[in-house]
């Protein structure tokens, strides 16, 4: 575990360094690029997985669906680790999708965790091809892992759902430095990844095998122009669109550009305080390995669980944490709490994103299932959007100066409400609160993590305030 930690923070340190001294220009000379493309043949690369068609064709790779084939790639034959990537891509538009694969391995013993594809599956990082009108170019997913969507464009960030254009060239780019892995597709930028899984790999270039309902014919993808730069880095500087980190406990230099702040810093208990105290818990919640859990009482116990809440209070703000819920568990994050008034238990008095174990609620208390404003409005979750049992989900929760308030998990928005609107003010009439005056309305207040004596695990909680 010291290990991991240490090497985890040393690519935090190597991508810092890379930032601050490379993000001057994205201008490069023409002898730093490496051309991966000859243009006639396909010398340096190799098949993987569905035995698709490939072939160099017109000064293109053109890869054309070979049916009942699974996934296949063509891969580069050498790996890469920090680099800048670029080619341009069209695609038939009744093809399912293709996509981009970097800092990808292959290893004759490896399994998709999922669908126990035989050994050998290709797994790593893909940026998405996807001429559909869902329009997800540009986003990254772990093909062939158990992670799936890691940042989904549709969801995280909309305006990338322009950059890409049917039945014409694309262009594309990736950067990869330390554990950052950006995308941009025509130069909009679509997606930015903080994440250690992957340090170094192949680039691969996908043919997806067709679902069931897809259109049925040989349908082909085309890359031309792939090159990539491995020295006399000069990465892109910082933008403003909304970041993906899956490092715990860290915030990368975009993030802070974005305002966002550690509200734990995954060590001490500093900024935290127990409910109607002046101190942290001393034995209802523990704190290891940068996780912050929830320590269920033993029968020998006195002490009741004991909700934690932060020593600042926010008004408008947006709330990422990571949590990890056990079989049977019941938690929430709590805002606009006040705990000043010991006549008001600030469990009953706040609205609360709702963290349980699905299979623990009855199905006809839809408002009490995960990411539902608890007891009032039931969230809508999308397939693939939750995880599972002892994985780590990521949770975000929006509070505009309008009022407005979003609940996200794991990238897809699952519920938003209007305070102070007459639809929240009828459910509240209809719900437990109804007999607290101005429920919900709190101009400000305490976020709070809830104790209901089952172990659930924290990490990652980091807050911006928006005005």
């Amino acid at each position: 575990m010291k290990k991991q930690k240490f090497i985890v923070m040393l690519m935090a340190i190597m991508a810092t360094v890379f930032l601050a001294s490379h993000c001057i220009a994205q201008k490069t000379s023409a002898s730093d690029w490496e051309v991966l493309f000859n243009g006639k043949d396909l010398a340096g690369w190799k098949e993987l997985n569905g035995k698709h068609k490939w072939e160099a064709k017109n000064g293109m790779i053109v890869g054309t669906f070979v049916t009942g084939e699974p996934n296949g790639f063509l891969c580069t034959e050498k790996d890469f680790g920090d680099f800048i990537f670029e080619c341009e891509v069209n695609i038939d538009t009744l093809m399912n999708n293709s996509g981009v694969q970097f800092r990808s391995l292959c290893t004759p013993d490896y399994q998709d965790p999922r669908t126990k594809f035989a050994e050998g599956r290709v797994h790593g990082y893909q940026m998405e091809v996807d001429p559909k009108p869902q329009k997800w170019s540009g986003s990254i997913y772990e093909e062939g892992g158990n992670r799936g969507w890691i940042y989904t464009t549709a969801e995280i960030n909309p305006a990338a759902q322009k950059a890409w254009k049917n039945n014409q060239w694309n262009k594309y780019r990736i950067e990869c430095y330390g554990t950052t892995s950006r995308t941009w597709i025509n130069g909009i930028s679509c997606s930015n990844l903080e994440d250690a899984k992957f340090p170094k790999g192949f680039i691969g270039l996908q043919m997806h095998a067709n679902n069931a309902g897809d259109p049925k014919g040989n349908f082909s993808v085309y890359f031309r122009n792939l090159r990539i730069q491995t020295t006399n880095l000069k990465f892109s500087p910082p933008d403003d669109i909304a970041v993906v980190n899956l490092i715990p406990n860290t915030l990368s230099l975009q993030e802070q550009k974005n305002g966002y702040s550690l509200l734990w810093d995954g060590k001490t208990t500093a900024g935290w305080r127990a409910a109607y105290k002046t101190k942290f818990p001393e034995k209802s919640w523990g704190i290891k390995d940068g996780e912050l859990t929830i320590v269920p009482p033993t029968a020998q116990d006195t002490y009741k669980n004991e909700h934690i809440v932060t020593e600042k209070q926010y008004s408008a703000f947006e709330l990422k944490f990571d949590f990890k819920i056990t079989a049977g568990a019941n938690s929430g994050v709590k805002y606009f709490v006040n705990d000043a008034d010991a006549s008001i238990l600030p469990a009953t008095s706040a609205q609360e994103f709702q963290i349980v174990d699905d299979s623990k609620i009855d199905s006809a208390d839809i408002t009490r299932k995960l990411g539902s404003l608890a007891d009032i409005k039931a969230s809508k979750k999308s397939r693939g959007s939750t995880k599972r049992i002892g994985e780590w989900n990521q949770g975000v929760i929006r509070v505009l100066p309008s009022n407005l308030v979003e609940y996200w998990l794991n990238g897809s928005k699952i519920l938003e409400y209007q305070r102070g609107s007459a639809e929240f003010l009828d459910l509240v009439a209809k719900s437990k609160y109804k007999n607290i005056p101005n429920f919900g309305m709190a101009s400000k207040g305490n976020i709070l993590l809830e104790n209901n004596g089952s172990t659930v695990s924290y990490r990652s909680i980091k807050i911006r305030e928006l005005k």
